[in-house]
């Protein structure tokens, strides 16, 4: 027998326990069960499934509570309250950090259609954190010098303000980046197949339990104030991907027969009056898309189309109202891979 045949027959058992083990593995994966949590966090419902041994639904909440305890401008000490407040002794955590800097980025490439300081306008038109004094024009121009993230910035230790009336409010990219945290922790522990949504910013990787990509409806983008509709424009089927939707649909009031949505766009100081009715945008990370897609209601179809077709990384979905007042939609290239079956 030759040498090289001698070598091979020792390495064969080595190989075909190898080959074994790997099966072994894949296939206790395989039967790994689909867990679905549920509840509250954010002031919105959150619905969370994932492929796992174990149920882990306390990790799951602990994580968002961490989110919560950076993040919210609605918990009292939250480090967001504490900056709004004018607390001196406050030091940012890193989730808080890895937001401002992202909402930073997202601001200069949207020319300030995105901005987190936009705080002051959102609780004066009655959809912040803040009850609402009254609105009107001289209001608005008064609020607008503190709006601006050039008002705002990281010193190394802590968050500075050019004044102290700069407020943040990072409801249009906390839930995704919620839902970021989350699809991390699973990452973390080698969950290989989950579904994580809050308020709609959604992360998916892998595959659901029949074994197809994730179906994930977009709402048609009627009145709703209530959120009770459920009528689809479209299905998406995806996998490894981030993608949220902002549409001014579901939060909004009348006022003297005038319809106030509550996108407030931060370059003029009052709600935004165009076209697009939804935004849904597809992103490598969920607080990525979150952002883009308030920014898209700001900016109009024809900007938001710019931009998805400056970034390959981003695909945009719109739904917007044609010159006869009907439903259209439209979409920047890329996007058909996740309208395929």
């Amino acid at each position: 027998m030759s040498d090289k045949n001698k070598k091979l027959r020792w390495q064969l058992p080595f190989l075909i326990l190898l080959i074994v083990g790997t099966v072994i593995i894949l296939s206790k994966q395989d039967r790994s069960p689909y867990h679905t949590n549920q509840g509250m966090i954010f002031g919105t419902v959150y619905k969370i499934t994932y492929q796992y041994a174990e149920d882990i639904q306390t990790e799951i909440k602990s994580e968002l509570d961490k989110v919560n305890a950076s993040l919210s401008p609605f918990q009292k000490h939250s480090i967001i309250s504490r900056i709004n407040g004018n607390d001196p002794t406050v030091v940012p955590d890193s989730m808080f950090l890895h937001v401002f800097q992202l909402a930073k980025t997202i601001s200069t490439d949207t020319h300030g259609a995105f901005d987190i300081t936009v705080a002051p306008l959102v609780n004066a038109w009655g959809f912040g954190f803040e009850n609402s004094q009254g609105v009107d024009s001289l209001t608005i121009d008064s609020l607008r010098q503190y709006v601006g993230m050039e008002n705002i910035f990281f010193d190394g230790e802590q968050i500075v303000k050019t004044d102290s009336c700069v407020k943040l409010d990072c409801s249009a990219i906390a839930k995704g980046y919620g839902s970021d945290a989350v699809a991390a922790l699973f990452d973390r522990k080698g969950i290989r197949n989950y579904m994580v949504e809050i308020g709609g910013e959604i992360v998916v990787k892998g595959i659901n339990s029949k074994l197809n990509r994730w179906s994930i409806g977009i709402n048609k983008p009627v009145e709703d104030s209530l959120a009770q509709s459920s009528e689809l424009q479209t299905i998406v089927r995806v996998s490894d991907v981030a993608m949220a939707t902002s549409g001014n649909y579901r939060n909004y009031y009348y006022k003297d027969g005038q319809k106030y949505a509550h996108t407030i766009d931060p370059r003029t100081g009052y709600p935004v009056q165009h076209s697009i009715l939804s935004a849904t945008v597809f992103a490598p990370n969920c607080a990525t898309a979150d952002a883009y897609a308030t920014s898209f209601m700001v900016l109009g179809l024809d900007s938001a189309m710019a931009i998805c077709n400056r970034h390959p990384h981003l695909q945009g979905y719109f739904i917007y109202a044609d010159e006869q007042g009907n439903f259209a939609t439209c979409y920047s290239d890329g996007f058909e891979q996740w309208m395929r079956k």
